[in-house]
């Protein structure tokens, strides 16, 4: 529980990265399915909405090329946001720099979950609102780790984490010829084996709870998803809180003394 109220802090290890990564991976999964099941669309990666757009604007079918621009750029938008937050945080030295998108996150699904069933009006880009939330979300998140872990560890889309997974596991079962020296045999990386496992076992889990969740009882299910992500960023919050607190009260006790 001491790690897990660590996960978003400043301080970062490896462990750490791959802990948060998991957990956002499941909260990827569950928003991907939950979201298709309201929308019929996949908000969580964007190679499907910029074939959409590439296609629709040969075919002339320009309502479906709105919708697919206005979902790049609300997810692009997204990504923006926190790179913005976090070197904002860096810059006035907050210990809060990776926790700030995650609470801007957590209070977007609240309120998804709370108003869902009036985020369904149609948008200048002929899509619902809903799905420009969903994919302003996720966004925000894939730019938040991607941020923590130096563009090693993607939550809200699995192709580039299913190709690493293949390329160890080719490692992995290579024949290594018994006489070719130590140095020059191919070894799979178990680390990255075991992190990119774990990353798609963790999408594919939150994709079978969101789709039972939205399908079973709505929008509402987002909620205890925000509830975790809410947990996740309040430590460093709270310590940024206390440490302004303490200089505003050294502050005026300087200015109080004779």
């Amino acid at each position: 529980m001491r790690r897990l109220r660590h996960l978003t802090g400043q301080h970062r290890t490896p462990y750490m990265n791959r802990l948060l990564g998991g957990l956002l991976a499941f909260n990827a999964g569950a928003i991907n399915a939950g979201g298709f099941l309201v929308v019929g669309m996949y908000t969580s990666h964007m190679t499907g909405f910029a074939s959409l757009l590439a296609d629709n604007l040969v075919l002339g079918h320009m309502a479906l090329v709105l919708g697919a621009v206005g979902a790049l750029l609300a997810f692009t938008t997204g990504a923006a946001v926190t790179a913005v937050l976090v070197n904002w945080a860096r810059q006035n030295h907050l210990r809060s720099e990776y926790a700030l998108p995650l609470l801007l996150e957590a209070v977007l699904m609240l309120l998804f979950g709370l108003l869902g069933a009036t985020l369904n009006r149609q948008t200048p880009f002929a899509v619902p609102l809903t799905v420009l939330v969903l994919a302003f979300t996720m966004g925000l998140q894939n730019a938040l780790v991607s941020k923590i872990s130096s563009s090693q560890i993607r939550t809200t889309h699995m192709t580039g984490v299913i190709t690493d997974l293949g390329i160890e596991l080719g490692k992995m079962f290579y024949w290594n010829r018994t006489a070719s020296p130590p140095e020059s045999r191919v070894r799979a990386n178990r680390i990255k084996l075991r992190l990119f496992g774990t990353l798609l076992a963790m999408f594919i889990a939150g994709g079978v709870v969101g789709a039972a969740g939205f399908k079973y009882i709505g929008f509402i299910w987002v909620m205890p998803l925000a509830l975790m992500l809410l947990m996740l960023s309040l430590p460093p919050l709270y310590a940024d809180y206390r440490r302004a607190a303490r200089r505003k009260a050294l502050a005026v006790a300087l200015k109080e003394a004779p």
